[in-house]
């Protein structure tokens, strides 16, 4: 148990929770709370693997990964799941899947964003 409430405080503070909350309407406080039960569960039970997305990645690295997410991360999940219209069926998976790549598509998302807005209706 201390090492599920450590992990839980890391991530508060890589997250910079807080401000997360204090930021939040009302319904996306239990988001926050959803995405810090998950990272805290996922990063804390050691295992081989993990399986996001159908594929089976080494338990370290999702654990870094998931380790580095700051609070534009949480935001920018945040965003997606708002814009998510389509059914989700496994919304633990669909949310650890979001989570793990955010560091990796958020500066091309909000460059399309970006691109969207100034020349979208350009042609």
């Amino acid at each position: 148990m201390d090492m599920i409430r450590a992990y839980t405080e890391i991530i508060k503070d890589n997250i910079d929770y807080d401000s997360l909350i204090a930021g939040c309407g009302m319904g996306d406080r239990e988001y926050v709370e959803e995405i810090l039960d998950l990272l805290t569960e996922t990063v804390s039970i050691e295992r081989d693997t993990v399986c996001i997305a159908g594929a089976e990645y080494p338990f370290q690295m999702v654990k870094g990964k998931l380790l580095k997410l700051n609070y534009e991360h949480i935001q920018y999940v945040l965003e997606c799941l708002h814009k998510n219209t389509t059914k989700v069926r496994n919304i633990r998976a669909y949310l650890l899947a979001c989570l793990f790549n955010a560091p990796s598509t958020i500066n091309s998302y909000y460059r399309a964003e970006v691109n969207h807005d100034m020349y979208g209706g350009m042609t």
